[in-house]
């Protein structure tokens, strides 16, 4: 027993290790290379055993040792989850033979029974009579604080912002990686963002990180310190070209002062102030294919969708649960709760929600539940449809249907029900069973009147054809209503976003600021979207303004939402109050009061 024990723990430990992502990866020199000097290039792979490494030479560079092996490994836990990952790194001594710009070709290792392949990367050799000028006539280099100096101007290619996209191009809602890397030459004292990048058009979720400076890369030929300042994952909400646009910090870079002592010299720091604005980045975005088949709600990704019902005893007043699973990676944690098509006989109450989601590469994983209460308040058979879950996948290019399952339901009498028809109408008979014998004087009469001529006859065929008529004409409504997705989303988007606003209510009482805006956004993009009848995926701030002006909305109620829809994704980046929360919070719900309560002139 303590054997299995003992494995069942071992197992435990190593699963975050076996689930690990695999990558191979090349580091080019670190520091500035000279002609005639000794530099270094590593090969690293993560989290995989190696075979069968092809390394091809340097074009004029001679290779002296290789490759030198090492191996690191480390464990950590955060939250109570266990994380491992072990590196193997491959390095392999050159010396450069002459001046230039230097391709560092593709290298490949098997690992996990495939082969994997390193990208080209560059990087220079500057000539040797350049270690003959003066330190501030060399290039900068993060190992020589000689070149450093204080009073030297930081050039733009010594200190810059990069916004970097996983992708150029994409499908409205399929995700996007962006990250926000700092590049630099120099030491950084102090990082202050004065303007964030924007995401016009995009729903961001943004991955938590703690940003530090101690990573090396090479960009263009050059070795930098790098820190990922913010990483996070995009889904663009309308087609078109798209742009992010640049952001402005203030930073200051510390350089050096060499001050002489008499018998020795040392360096003093001194710190420098600039100003840096960070690219800008466009990305297509190509609308998702037409005709969008029935059922399909925006979903993109790669899904899987079940549901269950909890409990096989149904009775009249019993409460009972219909669970429904979402599980995939896509845009998840934005999909709608679906309608299902519950019986008229079953009492409905408001369905919760629950979405758990987790961050892969450049992509979203998770799941999301949602339970729908219902009482059965008659007895008989009766039966839950099939819903159909429609989504949009990238990958083929194609969209998917799942038909997840319907049920059959018998439902038995309930103690919770005083009585049903059948019980009425027994006692009505036993009340008219037996009545008491009338003493007395009786006058008995017999009336020869046709049948025809009294009203109660013709009552007896008019009313059932009046009541026939009735039903038609309210079974005739009840499916133009039906039929009517758009007016049925319009009458129930009050309904639905204030159950939003309450969740966020509830996230601005614990004082949960992140899951506060999100559950605002979510509120006012959902309202917005039933209310106009434009699907969530082609909404912007553009068209609602258009959208709104076109039907005789007030710049009152167009403005509302628009500040509102600003204040929120300005203050998912930027620190804000409880008391501004607040102020978000009041203006999300009069946005929707005027908007309920606002008759558009004809």
């Amino acid at each position: 027993m303590k054997r299995l024990y003992s494995l069942l723990l071992l197992l435990a430990t190593l699963s975050p290790l076996l689930s690990a992502q695999v990558s191979f990866t090349v580091k080019p020199p670190v520091h500035t290379v000279y002609e005639g000097e000794k530099f270094a290039v590593t090969y690293r792979l993560s989290n995989a055993d190696g075979s069968d490494l092809k390394v091809a030479p340097i074009a004029d560079c001679q290779l002296l040792y290789g490759p030198s092996t090492s191996t690191s490994q480390s464990y950590q836990v955060i939250n109570g989850r266990t994380s491992s990952s072990r590196t193997v790194e491959y390095t392999y001594y050159y010396r450069a033979t002459k001046a230039g710009t230097f391709t560092i070709p593709e290298a490949s290792v098997i690992a996990d029974g495939k082969r994997l392949t390193t990208a080209a990367s560059k990087f220079v050799v500057h000539p040797r009579a350049d270690l003959d000028k003066p330190a501030s006539q060399r290039p900068v280099d993060i190992n020589d604080a000689d070149t450093q100096a204080a009073g030297r101007r930081v050039a733009a290619d010594d200190v810059f912002v990069r916004i970097i996209l996983s992708k150029s191009s994409a499908y409205e809602q399929e995700a996007i990686g962006c990250t926000i890397k700092l590049y630099t030459k120099y030491s950084i004292s102090s990082f202050l963002p004065t303007r964030q990048p924007s995401f016009d058009g995009f729903l961001a979720q943004e991955i938590d990180l703690q940003p530090s400076l101690n990573e090396t890369e090479t960009y263009n030929g050059q070795t930098y310190m790098t820190a990922v300042l913010k990483k996070c994952i995009l889904f663009p909400q309308t087609a078109g070209k798209l742009t992010i646009n640049s952001g402005n910090y203030d930073i200051t870079v510390v350089q050096y002062d060499n001050v002489n002592m008499g018998m020795f010299q040392v360096r003093q720091p001194r710190e420098h102030k600039i100003k840096v604005s960070s690219n800008s980045a466009s990305i297509n975005i190509t609308a998702l294919p037409s005709p969008r088949p029935d059922g399909f709600e925006g979903a993109v990704g790669h899904f899987n969708a079940s549901s269950r019902i909890v409990g096989s005893n149904f009775r009249t007043g019993d409460p009972a649960t219909l669970i429904y699973t979402i599980t995939g990676t896509g845009n998840i944690k934005y999909l709608k709760e679906p309608e299902i098509d519950f019986p008229s006989e079953f009492d409905l109450y408001t369905p919760s929600s629950n979405v758990e989601t987790s961050v892969s590469g450049n992509d979203v994983s998770g799941t999301m539940t949602i339970e729908y209460p219902f009482v059965p308040q008659a007895v008989g058979k009766f039966n839950i449809k099939p819903h159909t879950f429609v989504y949009f996948n990238p990958a083929d290019r194609q969209y998917h249907t799942i038909v997840t399952e319907g049920y059959d339901i018998n439902v038995a009498k309930g103690d919770n029900v005083v009585s049903s028809s059948v019980d009425r109408q027994d006692i009505e008979a036993k009340n008219t069973d037996i009545r008491f014998i009338k003493t007395g004087e009786s006058s008995v009469s017999r009336d020869h009147t046709p049948v025809i001529y009294s009203l109660w006859y013709w009552l007896a065929y008019i009313v059932p054809v009046i009541a026939l008529v009735a039903v038609v004409i309210i079974y005739r409504e009840q499916l133009r209503r039906n039929a009517d997705v758009a007016g049925r989303r319009n009458a129930k988007a009050s309904k639905v976003a204030k159950r939003r606003l309450k969740k966020a209510e509830e996230y601005m009482k614990h004082s949960d600021a992140d899951k506060f805006y999100e559950e605002m956004l979510k509120a006012v993009w959902g309202y917005l979207s039933d209310k106009l009848s434009i699907p969530l995926s082609r909404l912007s701030r553009e068209n609602i303004a258009a959208t709104l002006t076109d039907r005789k909305y007030t710049p009152e109620v167009i403005d509302s939402f628009i500040t509102v829809l600003d204040d929120c994704e300005m203050a998912r980046y930027t620190p804000q109050s409880e008391s501004r929360i607040e102020e978000v919070y009041r203006q999300g719900a009069d946005a929707i009061d005027k908007m309920e309560n606002f008759k558009p002139s004809k």
